[in-house]
């Protein structure tokens, strides 16, 4: 994927965030993720049909990476298993700390590719990531 195409995912994935709204509905798990050292916190609402993921949203107040990535992260995951859920987390740890990752598997994901060389925005990147992989391994408990 080359640099324009990764600027336009994530400035899309930003201007237009993929279910960006408050959820009130206590069949939701909600999950907040902040992170302490600027304004990312984000409140994610995350429902489940069995071991499937068949809705999630967010709300919050976060930088372009940590809103684009939160929307990138929606549109990649609902549909998914649990288990597939947490196998594209773990691709996406690995893409952002420059280790071998499945590219085919994170589509759009891809567009932080190059997060690893800066990180402080690295934090940025996976602080959605964090706050649903909390979150399903909290609904299983």
């Amino acid at each position: 994927m080359d640099s324009e195409t990764k600027r336009e995912i994530i400035m899309e994935n930003y201007t237009h965030p993929l279910n960006r709204k408050r959820i009130d509905d206590p069949s939701y798990l909600k999950v907040n993720t902040r992170n302490a050292s600027c304004i990312d916190n984000i409140d994610i609402y995350l429902k489940f049909a069995n071991d499937k993921i068949i809705d999630i949203a967010f709300e919050g107040e976060a930088c372009a990476i940590s809103i684009s990535a939160t929307s990138v992260m929606i549109n990649n995951l609902i549909g998914k298993t649990k288990e597939e859920a947490l196998n594209y987390i773990h691709n996406f740890y690995a893409m952002t700390e420059g280790k071998t990752y499945d590219a085919l598997l994170l589509q759009d994901g891809n567009a932080y590719s190059d997060i690893y060389k800066q990180g402080n925005r690295k934090t940025c990147a996976t602080l959605p990531f964090r706050g649903l992989e909390k979150a399903i391994l909290e609904s299983d408990k």
